[in-house]
């Protein structure tokens, strides 16, 4: 099997990469919590929306609720809006002690692991990307993401413990994932960014590094997401060792890029309320820009900066993935 890097570096086109489920309920005339909850349905969203882009991989929807409802915490859904946790289930250091680590599977993650590997069925030759929340995030979500924050200083010792809970948990599903088939995971650690770099080091990269060690091979890449991220973060971010690092429109990503120097690739950062906001011609403008200021580098992947919400145009998204084609085509041919 082809690795999603060297798939990336060997293209001989810019590889574009909405992160977009949901977007592809405008060909389905399903739901969000039909995607959040059937398999079949989020599987007929994302396959509608790769027939429609050409899009080079096929990523299994981005439910960052998934995993915490799984740990006990109440969820709410909704037919238009992406789901959402009511409450804290875990508020001390003796709540962190009695709770129940649910087993990879249980509730709707089995939703997202059926998903995947009904896309690695259907896909042909196109890599299928899972996709999880990460450990802080997770912990974070559990916690109370404002109340988690300020445990990191007040009482770090707490969060740690939480941190050494749900990694296990999220490691096993991983592995799900891999067992489904799936090219990679896309690991969704956004409130990490709201860190700083010092807490980052200590409170998210060691524990996306033990998913990084036990999951990730030469068949199966980790792709470590963090939308919150700005260039201050970059260098313990790159510390856990992924394959792929996906930022959102706080990085600067060109000179991300010139610091990674070819030891990862780097996936972003067009803003995803822009790309929701339109007009296809102002995504289209901002997705050049980028491609200018990058000056050809093959490690980028263009790319949404985080999940496009319910409801973003198609069209929208269709300017996305016309940039790249649209900037290479101007470019002169190389030299004979």
């Amino acid at each position: 099997m082809t690795s999603l890097r060297e798939i990336v570096e060997s293209s001989p086109r810019r590889l574009v990469m909405p992160i977009g489920a949901y977007a592809g309920l405008a060909l389905t005339g399903g739901t969000v919590r039909d995607v959040v909850c059937d398999p079949g349905a989020q599987v007929a969203a994302v396959l509608a929306l790769h027939e429609r882009l050409d899009t080079p991989f096929l990523l299994t929807a981005m439910d960052l609720s998934a995993e915490a409802e799984a740990f006990g915490c109440s969820v709410r859904l909704s037919d238009d809006e992406m789901p959402a946790l009511t409450g804290r289930l875990v508020t001390t250091g003796a709540d962190v002690a009695r709770l129940d680590v649910p087993i990879p599977g249980d509730g709707r993650t089995r939703v997202h692991l059926d998903a995947a590997s009904q896309l690695v069925g259907a896909a042909a030759a196109t890599p299928v990307l899972g996709g999880m929340i990460g450990p802080f995030s997770l912990a974070a979500r559990l916690f109370g993401v404002s109340e988690a924050l300020e445990a990191t200083l007040a009482e770090p010792a707490v969060i740690l413990a939480l941190l050494e809970r749900v990694t296990p948990f999220l490691v096993g599903y991983a592995l799900e994932f891999r067992r489904a088939g799936a090219a990679g995971i896309i690991v969704a650690e956004p409130a990490a960014g709201l860190l700083s770099p010092r807490g980052l080091s200590r409170f998210s990269t060691p524990f996306v590094k033990q998913i990084v060690d036990a999951v990730q091979d030469p068949n199966f890449a980790i792709v470590l997401h963090n939308c919150g991220a700005k260039l201050v973060h970059l260098d313990p971010i790159l510390d856990a060792g992924a394959s792929i690092y996906h930022f959102g429109a706080p990085m600067d990503l060109p000179e991300a890029l010139v610091r990674v120097n070819g030891r990862a690739i780097v996936a972003g950062n067009v803003d995803p309320t822009f790309i929701h906001a339109g007009p296809p011609s102002a995504v289209l403008a901002q997705a050049t820009r980028l491609l200018e200021a990058v000056a050809g580098n093959r490690g980028l992947v263009l790319s949404s900066g985080c999940d496009l919400a319910p409801g973003t145009p198609l069209e929208n998204v269709q300017a996305l993935c016309d940039a790249a084609a649209d900037y290479e085509a101007r470019q002169p041919e190389p030299a004979r």
